[in-house]
């Protein structure tokens, strides 16, 4: 077991590194960490198998108001990487005469120590390889799969210390049928199920027979429409942009605007919130601010909340909720429904089906309108039935009126957690959890 993701390692550096000169100064240490295998399969078969062990730290100095830090990458040997830190520590301290005064940095006042240690029951690569070789035989199988221990530290001077390590796993999949016809799915979580992804399999080699029928181009229109949770995911998603963000809302940018000013309404049974306590992201910042179980941002369809990052909450005399510098969410949640996963085509009637959306982006952010492209597995539906899989359909929509009295239909009896999956630099362990979202008069533009 590597000691890069390992608590004692990280105490011995923070005892090492978190010594203050002065009353008014600051030292401060945090840890991005992890050791991931990653598998990537094309045709059901190993293509590259790589395991990957990374520790990067962050030494921050504070004296009165002004502020400077530098990221070091670890190497695992205690005295190696505490005689680094502490060179960039000093050099550090002796930068901060040169450097302006910050008038908008906030630091926490009082001592807040968090522990978290997730141990999950995670496959080997060879387990993951033999599933795969198993279960997508004679498949086209596609897929990247990474899993593995992720750390995120922090220690301070003044005693603060938040240790989070969680073990978590993703694996992403396409089944072909050929060009652009192909079934993603995913599968994450924290323990691993063969029978589970098994079953996640033959579920999508089945949706793969029906991609061997014409496809079908629809005319632009306003469609009934199904958004399985991953599509629906993306939407929601995208409100993450600046939507929930506090200095976005004081300057108007937010594209959230209506909702905040009271101008329109989601549907009653919208709820959405920023719920680190039910997801792998930690309840801590970089800066060393805690997070609560749970930040309200949409209640019964009405704007309840906004991510407040510290220097928001200096600028405009508000208190910190533990957002990030950027204000985007990290464990975003759109609260399930009533309507059972078995009803949902019958519920649907006839219209479309959308497994999955991409290139998506705001064509007017101040209105809230999305656009997008349909992708993979999407289908026509009739009577109840999948009957043609959909040509690929550009959609141009606003996602409050979707989302709001006169467009949302039903959401899903059950949410999924979808964690991002993007693996630059470091995996991550921000995530959004949605339902499917069943609404009436999608807009499909070309």
């Amino acid at each position: 077991m590597t000691a890069l993701t390992q608590r004692a390692y990280f105490e011995q550096l923070a005892a090492g590194v978190c010594q203050a000169g002065g009353s008014d100064e600051r030292v401060s240490l945090h840890l991005v960490a992890e050791a991931s295998d990653f598998l990537r399969f094309n045709q059901a078969a190993v293509r590259q198998a790589t395991h990957v062990t990374q520790a990067h730290a962050t030494v921050a100095v504070v004296r009165g108001q002004r502020s400077a830090e530098s990221t070091l990458a670890l190497s695992g040997d205690h005295d190696r990487d505490t005689r680094a830190l502490n060179i960039e520590r000093d050099r550090l301290l002796r930068d901060l005469a040169q450097l302006p005064e910050d008038p908008y940095l906030l630091l926490p006042d009082t001592v807040v120590s968090t522990t978290r240690e997730d141990h999950g029951v995670l496959p080997e690569p060879a387990e993951v390889m033999d599933a795969v070789r198993q279960h997508a035989c004679g498949l086209d199988l596609v897929g990247f799969y990474a899993g593995g221990p992720m750390v995120r530290a922090f220690a301070d001077s003044r005693g603060q210390r938040n240790w989070h390590r969680v073990e978590a796993f993703t694996f992403e999949w396409c089944l072909y049928h050929a060009a652009d016809k192909a079934v993603k799915t995913s599968y994450a979580g924290a323990r691993w199920e063969p029978a589970e992804f098994a079953r996640r399999v033959d579920e999508a080699a089945q949706r793969v027979k029906l991609l061997e029928q014409p496809p079908r181009t629809l005319a632009p229109g306003a469609y009934r429409t199904y958004f399985a949770p991953a599509a629906a995911a993306d939407l929601v998603g995208m409100l993450g942009w600046g939507g929930f963000s506090l200095k976005a809302r004081q300057t108007g940018t937010s594209s959230l605007m209506r909702l905040v000013r009271g101008d329109v309404a989601l549907d009653a049974g919208v709820q959405i919130e920023e719920a680190t306590g039910r997801s792998m992201a930690a309840a801590f910042t970089a800066k060393g601010f805690t997070r609560p179980e749970s930040v309200a941002l949409v209640t019964d369809g009405r704007h309840a909340g906004s991510l407040i990052s510290p220097r928001s909450a200096r600028e405009y005399g508000l208190a910190t909720n533990g957002a990030t510098a950027q204000e985007t969410p990290e464990a975003l949640s759109l609260g399930a429904g009533t309507l059972a996963e078995a009803d949902v085509l019958k519920t649907l009637g006839t219209g479309l089906y959308l497994s999955n959306l991409h290139y998506l982006n705001y064509s007017d952010r101040q209105a809230c309108r999305m656009t997008g492209m349909t992708r993979f597995a999407c289908f026509w539906v009739e009577n109840g039935e999948l009957v043609a899989p959909l040509n690929v359909m550009r959609f141009d929509d606003d996602f409050l009126r979707l989302f709001g009295p006169g467009g949302l239909v039903a959401l899903t009896r059950n949410a999924e957690l979808l964690p991002e999956t993007v693996t630059y630099g470091a995996r991550q362990l921000s995530s959004v959890s949605s339902p499917g979202a069943l609404v009436e008069g999608f807009t499909l533009t070309l």
